[in-house]
């Protein structure tokens, strides 16, 4: 996906975009850093990865894992949370060629709460625990599950509370980026020939 974002050919609007909110879903996870597993990041990054496609909504997933722990604490995790939250942008932008509406995008942050656990829970895995066995793989997923659910009813409150409201104004600015010019079929007429 970065690769894609690298070759494509942007607009400066765009651009901004990605700048802006990628610092304010980082920002908005700041606050919520005291409260385990809730934040409006992964709200955020699925609804612009649902508006804007998967290439904006990876890059802003990627990007608010990277910044945010600029102050969180930077560590082998960010690569992982990037990754997570990239995920998130990607697959949101499926919702809407599926036509799937409130109740379903609920249903798609639930599960994105447990999923994102489940990445992350695969890195602690990896790096802390030995022996590797299916025995404490299933350890690993379990020892969280409090932390996924708490992220889980977090996605479903900020989509029930926001969900809309944050739709209509992305979905007003993508509307304002993407200017199509149409000639007119009708012959201008110089008004200094009249």
């Amino acid at each position: 996906m970065m690769y894609q974002y690298e070759h494509r050919q942007l607009s400066s609007k765009e651009i901004s975009l990605i700048a802006m909110m990628s610092g304010l879903s980082a920002v908005a996870r700041i606050p919520f850093a005291a409260v385990p597993s809730i934040q409006p990041c992964t709200f955020l990054v699925l609804y612009m990865g649902y508006v804007f496609g998967p290439v904006t909504g990876f890059m802003i997933g990627a990007m608010t894992a990277l910044v945010s722990n600029l102050f969180l604490g930077q560590g082998p995790w960010t690569v992982f949370q990037m990754f997570a939250w990239g995920l998130v942008g990607i697959t949101a932008s499926f919702l809407p060629k599926l036509r799937i509406k409130k109740t379903g995008i609920v249903i798609f942050g639930v599960a994105w709460g447990f999923l994102f656990g489940w990445i992350m829970n695969l890195w602690y895995w990896l790096a802390f625990i030995y022996p590797h066995t299916w025995t404490t793989l299933l350890f690993a997923m379990g020892s969280s599950i409090w932390f996924d659910v708490l992220h889980a009813i977090g996605n479903a409150v900020f989509i029930l509370l926001l969900g809309e409201k944050t739709l209509k104004v992305l979905l007003r600015f993508k509307h304002r980026f993407h200017v199509t010019f149409i000639p007119s079929k009708k012959p201008i007429l110089n008004p200094s020939s009249t």
